[in-house]
């Protein structure tokens, strides 16, 4: 069975951090680009750490600049979140995705590039 499953999310005070993991099973990761996404109440999902799947290269959306970090182990077929100085805006629910078999060094921007999604962890940051 082909899956992505998240892990890590929970309830974090304002300025803390939570690291998320998406392990795939069924299917080698490292084929891969691979992107986290999240959707708070009433809006639209968002990416907001993109990774393709050769040189590395990232894209972060312009409010988690410099507080998020992506990363992939291909080893453990695992794909990582690294959430620094938590605000209350980035409560929502976070979603790991795989797209864009053996592609190249391009990031995909749309979700509707990506093919195979996890079933989402909630993080919340409050007080």
């Amino acid at each position: 069975q082909l899956q992505l499953v998240e892990s890590g999310g929970g309830l974090v005070q304002p300025g803390g951090s939570l690291r998320l993991s998406c392990a795939a099973s069924g299917f080698t990761l490292a084929e891969y680009a691979i992107g986290w996404f999240r959707q708070a109440p009433g809006k639209e999902r968002e990416g907001v750490s993109l990774m393709s799947r050769m040189d590395g290269n990232t894209l972060y959306a312009d409010s988690v600049k410099g507080r998020f970090t992506i990363s992939r182990d291909n080893a453990k077929n695992t794909v990582y979140l690294q959430m620094n100085s938590l605000k209350p805006a980035d409560t929502a629910v976070y979603y790991c995705a795989a797209g864009g078999r053996y592609g190249g060094s391009t990031v995909l921007l749309h979700a509707n590039q990506y093919h195979y999604w996890g079933q989402g962890t909630q993080v919340t940051v409050s007080s």
